[in-house]
């Protein structure tokens, strides 16, 4: 690594100063993104911003209709949450199945939500249940949050402080894992809220997460596994590499979004 500056603000409004003081500094939540790059000598910031003694940004609590979860809670915890087993247990299962123990114990909501890696579990949650990502300066859907692959809507000087989900009457996340890392090689997350029905999808698209419209609007029909059956997406705009091809993960795409309505409707 090269040398750079450390700071550890208690507060959000000195982290605010602190980024806005070093146009070149980072935060650090969890670190398990940021850090290797950074041994790696492929990123180069001239400061941290540690935002783990920062007051206020851990926790999960029900207000009114939504789990408001804090930006610096670690996927154990949110797994563990007796709110999310009690109101929505499709969310807490999705940090039970990132990475192992140790990135659990260490990785952040925050964290993973703002970095967006393509093959991470919580995009596709935000998305799949259609949370509003809660920052220092503003509220951003999480339509509008996801701009494409490691790319938010976050300005300069913006941090996320709390991400809320809305509570679904039905939702689960299915997942086909790598072996090794435990990075999705693709997750679909489903939900039924009223009538609003959304699948989100993580690990295949070349963009990032991404809605499947078509499943969408044959669920509003039925929310029902079979309503799937004979669905599927094309394999063009697929991510493929040496895991899978993008025909793989196209079709991985339906097989789980029929899994997950079934799981959500079980």
């Amino acid at each position: 690594m090269y040398n750079f500056t450390f700071h550890r603000p208690t507060t959000v409004r000195q982290a605010a100063g602190l980024l806005a003081r070093n146009p070149e500094a980072k935060l650090l939540a969890g670190g398990h993104s940021l850090l290797p790059v950074m041994k790696q000598r492929l990123a180069q910031p001239s400061a941290l911003i540690d935002l783990s003694l920062v007051e206020g940004l851990s926790g999960v609590e029900l207000k009114g209709r939504s789990v408001v979860i804090g930006a610096m809670s670690r996927h154990a915890d949110v797994a563990a949450s007796p709110v999310l087993a009690e109101h929505l247990p499709a969310l807490a299962s999705v940090p039970g199945a990132v990475g192992d123990p140790q990135v659990r114990n260490r990785g952040t909501i925050g964290g993973s939500v703002a970095n967006n890696d393509p093959n991470a579990d919580y995009p596709a949650a935000v998305l799949g249940l259609g949370a509003t990502i809660i920052t220092n300066k503003r509220r951003i859907a999480a339509d509008d949050f996801f701009t494409g692959m490691f790319s938010t809507a976050l300005e300069e000087g913006e941090i996320i402080v709390r991400v809320a989900f809305p509570i679904a009457k039905k939702a689960a996340y299915e997942k086909f894992k790598h072996p090794a890392s435990g990075f999705a090689l693709v997750g679909v997350f489903v939900s039924k809220r009223g009538p609003e029905i959304r699948v989100a999808v993580t690990g295949a698209g070349a963009n990032g997460v991404f809605r499947v419209k078509s499943f969408e609007e044959a669920l509003k029909k039925r929310f029902a596994a079979k309503s799937l059956e004979g669905l599927s997406i094309p394999a063009t705009g697929m991510n493929a590499d040496i895991h899978a091809s993008a025909e793989y993960r196209a079709h991985l795409v339906g097989v789980l979004a029929r899994r997950a309505v079934a799981k959500a409707t079980a």
